[in-house]
């Protein structure tokens, strides 16, 4: 059985004219006729190549990969017991689940403290995390938990000013750190820089923490959803033009003459910029992160992404050895709005996998004494129960769970909503909820509250959705965990896990199911 679809997708806006007979090895028609107009990813490359290899359209859809991975999270389903509490008195009038703290300390000197162990890892450049930024940064300071600004947001930015080839003034990126740095309660949360090859030359998180307050930045490696670096297309000739100049890859050349008529005669319309795979080294590793804590960096993270074994291996000596204070470790299959398609679909190792070898390589480093920095994983997450087994799955050492693409969808609602609202055309779905945005959102109270009418007003509706879904989360998860006894996160472990495929065990070395509390039931029943 194929674990891929292929030649048709939404994605790429292709589909087969015989949409009831494929043929699974290729995806193509069972029978290819002369004269059709060519609806399929095959049909629609044979006039407008390499724009098919993108997810469409551009700007306004996050995506995220259809293959079907032989085991997921789904494998595994999570323990509890009738006895006893971990972390509160075992009393049924205190042991509830309201009760189960969920914050989380971490960094080398723990001075990080979010309220949730969950987060953003990082969304950039791309216009779908631009034009809901409000959203997400407000959503995600009042929550109390951290927020990753992406690579080449500063080297996007028209109005960002340049001198001597290093950034000295930004509008976007300024505008995105002072929405989060401006919401944020009682010291929760984080907002975090990420630079790739081309933030690192042009001096963005130097000019991060200098300039706009910033202390925690990280190095960006990879990601699950591509093996090469950021991309996105750009509609405006004299924006493509200035990008090249800043130093990325522009294709095709806006500065060529040809190019440049065939755009303004309508051949194609949009421009791609790309971004630089990076060559790491041990010594450029190290060099980098010196420059970063001479520039006054409090806390260095690194992302990496669903590289082979070897690489992941790579990334955690290296966060282990120069004494990093997160590593995020990001599954294949994971989407934003520009990964090339098949690349997104078809690349490197899945994240119940990768977060499996991860563990093996956490726990060989650990064991010979060595420093281990706090743990995020990534890779499809979007409830708790998920949530709850990423982090028993590399506990005691995955502190955080990494999303994006549902968050961004929360933030997306929020606002749609919001906008419904106010122009007084509620779709009926959501009517019956209400007619106001203290009727809809079931967290308009609470939020009301704790900031007051005045700030309550100028929330976007897209920060209330985010912060709602979030609570919705928190709240699940904390059932869960009172499920399995463990009243904070730190008693979470891989003991709360069974799998229920022989593969998943095999993989991950969680007991199968049947496997499960073997020895201690029989001696239950023994009587002893």
């Amino acid at each position: 059985m194929s674990l891929s679809k292929i030649n048709a997708t939404a994605a790429t806006l292709t589909k087969n004219r015989t949409e009831g007979s494929v043929v699974p090895t290729s995806g193509m028609c069972v029978t290819c006729i002369d004269g059709c107009i060519g609806m399929c990813e095959i049909g629609k490359s044979a006039y407008r190549g390499h724009e098919v290899i993108y997810p469409q359209p551009f700007g306004v859809i996050t995506t995220a990969a259809e293959k079907s991975f032989p085991v997921d999270y789904s494998h595994f389903n999570i323990m509890g017991g009738v006895v006893g509490a971990h972390g509160i008195e075992a009393d049924s009038d205190k042991a509830i689940f309201p009760a189960v703290n969920l914050e989380v300390t971490f960094g080398h000197d723990k001075g990080i403290k979010f309220k949730m162990p969950f987060m953003i890892p990082g969304i950039g450049s791309t216009d779908i995390a631009k034009n809901n930024w409000e959203g997400l940064a407000i959503g995600s300071a009042l929550a109390g938990t951290g927020l990753t600004i992406g690579e080449n947001v500063a080297g996007m930015d028209n109005e960002a000013v340049y001198k001597n080839g290093k950034v000295v003034d930004t509008v976007d990126l300024k505008r995105r750190v002072k929405l989060y740095l401006d919401h944020r309660q009682d010291g929760y949360g984080a907002i975090i820089v990420q630079a790739n090859v081309e933030d690192a030359r042009l001096g963005n998180q130097e000019y991060a923490i200098r300039e706009l307050g910033v202390e925690c930045v990280e190095l960006k490696w990879g990601q699950g959803a591509k093996n090469i670096g950021g991309e996105v297309k750009i509609k405006n000739l004299k924006k493509a033009q200035m990008l090249l100049e800043r130093g990325y890859i522009v294709l095709p050349d806006p500065t060529d003459p040809t190019v440049i008529k065939a755009f303004e005669n309508g051949a194609f319309s949009e421009f791609e910029r790309h971004s630089r795979v990076g060559m790491v080294t041990e010594e450029s590793f190290a060099k980098r992160i010196e420059e970063l804590r001479k520039a006054g960096a409090k806390y260095i993270f690194l992302k990496t992404g669903a590289y082979r074994p070897a690489a992941l291996a790579t990334a955690l000596k290296f966060a282990s050895k120069y004494k990093l204070d997160l590593l995020t470790v990001d599954g294949a299959g994971g989407g934003t709005g520009m990964s090339p398609w098949r690349m997104m679909n078809e690349w490197g190792v899945p994240p119940v996998e990768l977060h499996s070898l991860l563990y093996q390589y956490v726990k060989q480093l650990h064991e010979k004494g060595e420093y281990i920095p706090a743990i995020a994983v990534a890779g499809g997450f979007t409830f708790e129960d998920q949530i709850f087994k990423g982090l028993a799955m590399g506990a005691p050492f995955v502190k955080l769970v990494g999303m994006a693409r549902a968050p961004i969808a929360a933030a997306m609602v929020g606002k749609t909503i919001g906008n419904a609202i106010r122009n007084h055309q509620i779709p009926v779905y959501v009517e019956r909820f209400g007619t106001t945005i203290d009727e809809v959102f079931v967290t308009a109270t609470e939020l009301r509250h704790k900031l007051g009418n005045e700030e309550f007003e100028k929330l976007p509706a897209g920060a209330i959705g985010l912060y709602t879904y979030y609570e919705r989360l928190a709240q699940g998860l904390r059932q869960l965990m009172a499920g399995t006894r463990k009243f904070a996160l730190e008693y979470v472990s891989r003991n709360d896990l069974a799998a229920i495929t022989h593969e998943a065990s095999n993989i991950t070395g969680i007991p199968y199911i049947m496997d499960c509390d073997k020895e201690e039931a029989e001696k239950i029943l023994a009587g002893k």
